[in-house]
């Protein structure tokens, strides 16, 4: 059971999370680190235990207000052993190439950015590329034959639920579940409101693949010792 921190990009720094609602993010405020310097919310994180993924969306890309590739450089330089989930809100998946900034990296596709699900088709599934499922409340996000088509998956997959992320209000279990159900043999990964090992633990329990997390972190809430 992998737990992945999370980190959201926006003007150069960390942001808090919060239900979705991107234009009231403040600046992250943590228990592990004194200010909301990239770098150092991620050495934060590791005072917490060893992990080997670190997840980051670049909100300045995914609404199309700029980018943070010098910030996710910045990273992918400083801990050249962690891997990199990044998702820079690609509109088509031919633009996974000029995202492709070190061989740390693997590209995010959101459903929510992407314009055409034809794209994926083109595209080898065994790639390393992960697809996120974004859904807000009962909505999907993106072309709904992303959702549908379970052809067009590729091996990883997100459940991203915006409106659970940083209001502790718990997993979306019934539609974590539903994927798991229609994933076959793919990796899925829970993202959006995690509180503790026990949700963890009952996620695991279900067959996640593993979790994306920051609010519990942050508030020490949960290690990644926790659950192996």
């Amino acid at each position: 059971m992998q737990i992945i921190p999370v980190i959201d990009l926006r003007s150069g720094v960390v942001v808090r999370a919060q239900a979705g609602q991107r234009k009231d993010y403040r600046p992250i405020q943590s228990l592990l680190a004194k200010t909301c310097d990239p770098v150092e919310i991620v050495q934060g994180f590791f005072t917490l235990g060893y992990f080997d993924t670190l997840y980051i969306a670049d909100l300045d890309a995914i609404m199309q207000a700029g980018d943070n590739r010098a910030v996710v450089s910045r990273i992918s330089e400083v801990f050249p052993k962690l891997r990199l989930w990044v998702d820079p809100g690609l509109r088509h998946a031919k633009d996974l190439i000029d995202w492709r900034l070190a061989s740390n990296i693997d590209l995010v596709l959101g459903s929510e950015s992407l314009r055409d699900p034809s794209d994926l088709t083109a595209l080898d599934k065994s790639q390393d590329y992960i697809l996120s499922l974004d859904f807000f409340g009962s909505d999907f996000l993106g072309p709904v034959e992303i959702l549908k088509e379970t052809r067009l998956w590729p091996m990883r997959l997100i459940v991203m639920t915006l409106k659970n992320i940083g209001l502790r209000a718990g997993p979306d279990w019934r539609r974590v579940e539903e994927t798991l159900a229609r994933a076959g043999d793919r990796s899925v990964y829970a993202a959006g409101g995690v509180r503790s090992e026990e949700d963890v633990l009952t996620l695991k329990e279900m067959g996640a693949a593993g979790v994306l997390v920051a609010s519990a972190l942050h508030e020490k809430k949960l290690g990644f010792s926790a659950v192996r």
